[in-house]
C-alpha cells in the first residue's frame, strides 16, 4: 500500500508542505503582498517539559498566533514529552485550554499534537519518541525536520541532549532536513558550569544547531534599537561619549517571587536578570554598527561590546554594586509581604531581589560614560527601558530663575509595557517671559502601527524553525556575560557586599540612589 502523504489541513487547505512565499500566496490570498513574511517549513516541534508552566503560558499561545498569521505549514506537529502520565488526548485538551479565545486554527493544529510520557533517564522514553516522530513524518509530512525545545529544569539540559544523541536523533536525515535544539535560560550557574554545559552540548551538537533563547531579544522594541541607530542619520552621530553623559537600563517588576521561590533561592536577581536580559540590552545599546544586519554581524558586535565591559575587582564591587531584598509594603494598592515571608523562601534568606550597578564600556565610543543597570522585584510598576541622558549644553544663556524646569536632553527607549520612544528636550514656555522647561516628544508603537507586533516567543519560535539564529545567544556571548558577573558573585559569597533592604512599592534602597547622586546624577523617574 502506497503512502498517500499528509492529509489536507482543515484551515490552510494545503496538501503539500509549503516552503516559500510564492506558494503560500497561491494557496492563501491573505498573504498577498507580504514579501517580508517568512513561513516555517515542515517541522515537528518536540517540547521537553510539556506539562510545565512555560509550555502552557508562553509556547502554546505563540504557536496559536503563528497559526492565526498563517505562518505555519500544514506539515507541522507538536510532540510533548514529560513525566506526567497523559495520553495524546489529555495533552491536546490541556493545550487547548491553555489558549483562551483561540480560533479554528488552534483546533486544527492541536489535532496533530502527540504526547510521550516517560522519564528522561529511561531509554524507552526516547525510543517511543523516535517512533512517534517517524509516524509524523509519514502521516503529517514533517520531512525529518526537528526542533527540540528544552523547557525543563537546567539540570537535565545535558542528559536530554546526550540521550537524543545516543538514539541517533540529532543527525539530520538528509541534506535538506535539519535538527535544532532550543535551550532555555539559565545557561549555567556560573562561568565554570556554563563552560561545562557548553562542552556537554557540543559533544552531541554543532554550534549552529544550538539556539540559546533569551525572550527579551524577541521583543520588537529591543530590535528597534538597531533600527533607531542604523536607519536614522540623526541618532548615530550623537550615540557616543562626546554627547552622552550616562546610560540607564532598567528592568523593573511589580510582582514578587510568586511560585518560583525554589528557583529564585538558587538564582537571585543577578543570575536571573542581569547576566542575561540586562547585559543583552546593554550589548545591543553599546555595540558598533555591523557591516550587515545578519546573525554573524550582530552577534560579533555584541560580543565585542560585552568584551569591552570593565570587570569589577572585589574591592570595586563594594562601591559599584548594590544588592537588596524587598520587605513588606504596598504595590499597586495591594499590601504585599516581604521576600522572606514568601512560601518556599528560607528563613533569613540572603538572596537578592534587587541589583543596581555601575559599569563602563572601555572602548573608543563609550570610554568614561557610566552605564547604570538596575533590576528588582516588587517595584512600583512593571517596565523595561533604556534611557540615554545627554551632556549639558556648554553654556546656558538663560537666567537661572527662567530655566529651573530645564533638565538634560534624553532619549528613552521604552521596551515594555508601553512600547515606544521618548525624546526629551527644552522648549520655551508660552508667555511674555523667556522661560524654558523640558518637554517630551513621544512615539508609540500602538498608535503608529495598525498591526499588532508579534510576541517575543512567537518571533523566536519562527526564527528557530526557519533557521535564523540572529536573536539567539552564541556561546561566546554567554561566556562574556558570566565573566562580567562572576567577580560580583565571588564577592557576595565572601559577604563583600551588604544586603540592603527596601520596602515593596518603592524604587529600591537608598544605596542605589547614592550610586548616581555621588556624581550629581539621578535615576530617571518613570
Amino acid at each position: 500500500m502506497t503512502d498517500a502523504g499528509p492529509p489536507p489541513d482543515p484551515v490552510l487547505g494545503a496538501h503539500k508542505p509549503v516552503y516559500g512565499l510564492e506558494r503560500a500566496q497561491n494557496e492563501n490570498p491573505l498573504l498577498e503582498g507580504l514579501e517580508g513574511e517568512r513561513r516555517a517549513p515542515p517541522v515537528a516541534l518536540v517540547v521537553f517539559g510539556a506539562s510545565g508552566d512555560l509550555t502552557a503560558r508562553k509556547l502554546m499561545p505563540a504557536i496559536d498566533r503563528l497559526a492565526c498569521r498563517r505562518l505555519l505549514p500544514a506539515a507541522f506537529a507538536v510532540v510533548g514529552v514529560a513525566r506526567t502520565e497523559w495520553s495524546d488526548d489529555d495533552f491536546r485538551s490541556r493545550m487547548r485550554e491553555a489558549v483562551k479565545d483561540a480560533g479554528p486554527e488552534w483546533e486544527a493544529i492541536t489535532s496533530r499534537f502527540r504526547y510521550v510520557a516517560g522519564d528522561y533517564a529511561e531509554p524507552a522514553t526516547f525510543e517511543q519518541l523516535q517512533s512517534v516522530l517517524d509516524d509524523l513524518d509519514r502521516t503529517v509530512g514533517t520531512a525529518g525536520n526537528r526542533v527540540y525545545y528544552l523547557a525543563t529544569v537546567p539540570t537535565v539540559f545535558g542528559p536530554v541532549t546526550r540521550a537524543l544523541g545516543d538514539h541517533g536523533m540529532v543527525q539530520p536525515a538528509s541534506r535538506e532536513s535539519f535538527v535544532r535544539v532550543v535551550v532555555e535560560k539559565p545557561f549555567g550557574h556560573d562561568l565554570a558550569s556554563a563552560h561545562a554545559l557548553d562542552a556537554e552540548l557540543h559533544e552531541v551538537l554543532a554550534e549552529d544547531q544550538i539556539y540559546r533563547i533569551d525572550h527579551y531579544l524577541g521583543k520588537e522594541t529591543v530590535q528597534n534599537v538597531l533600527a533607531l541607530r542604523f536607519a536614522n542619520a540623526i541618532f548615530e552621530p550623537v550615540w557616543n561619549r562626546r554627547y552622552v553623559d550616562n546610560v540607564q537600563i532598567t528592568v523593573a517588576e511589580s510582582v514578587g517571587v510568586g511560585h518560583r521561590a525554589g528557583f529564585y533561592e538558587q538564582a537571585g536577581a543577578l543570575r536571573d536578570i542581569v547576566q542575561n536580559h540586562l547585559l543583552q540590552v546593554l550589548a545591543i545599546t553599546a555595540m558598533e554598527p555591523p557591516a550587515v544586519i545578519d546573525s554573524q554581524g550582530i552577534r560579533d558586535e555584541k560580543v565585542k561590546a560585552l568584551r569591552a565591559v570593565d570587570v569589577l575587582g572585589r574591592e570595586e564591587v563594594l562601591d559599584e554594586v548594590v544588592r537588596a531584598q524587598y520587605d513588606g509594603g504596598w504595590v499597586e494598592g495591594e499590601e504585599v509581604k516581604g521576600y522572606r515571608e514568601e512560601d518556599g523562601v528560607a528563613l533569613g534568606s540572603p538572596t537578592e531581589t534587587y541589583v543596581a550597578m555601575r559599569v563602563f564600556v572601555d572602548n573608543w565610543r563609550w570610554a568614561g560614560v557610566p552605564f547604570y543597570l538596575r533590576t528588582g522585584k516588587r517595584l512600583p510598576k512593571r517596565m523595561t527601558e533604556v534611557a540615554m541622558e545627554f551632556r549639558d549644553v556648554p553654556h546656558l544663556p538663560f537666567a537661572r530663575d527662567l530655566s529651573r524646569g530645564l533638565r538634560r536632553n534624553a532619549l528613552v527607549l521604552r521596551i515594555q509595557p508601553d512600547e515606544g520612544i521618548t525624546l526629551r528636550f527644552g522648549a520655551k514656555v508660552p508667555g511674555q517671559a523667556f522661560r524654558v522647561r523640558t518637554v517630551s516628544m513621544d512615539f508609540s508603537y500602538g498608535a503608529a502601527f495598525v498591526e499588532e507586533p508579534p510576541a517575543a516567543y512567537e518571533r523566536l519560535l519562527l526564527d528557530v524553525m526557519v533557521g535564523d539564529p540572529t536573536l539567539f545567544i552564541r556561546t561566546d556571548e554567554v561566556a562574556e556575560a558570566w565573566r562580567i558577573v562572576e567577580p560580583i558573585l565571588d564577592s557576595w559569597a565572601d559577604d563583600g557586599v551588604p544586603l540592603a533592604r527596601y520596602a515593596a512599592g518603592t524604587w529600591g534602597p537608598t544605596a542605589a540612589d547614592h550610586l548616581l547622586e555621588r556624581e550629581g546624577r539621578h535615576w530617571r523617574s518613570p
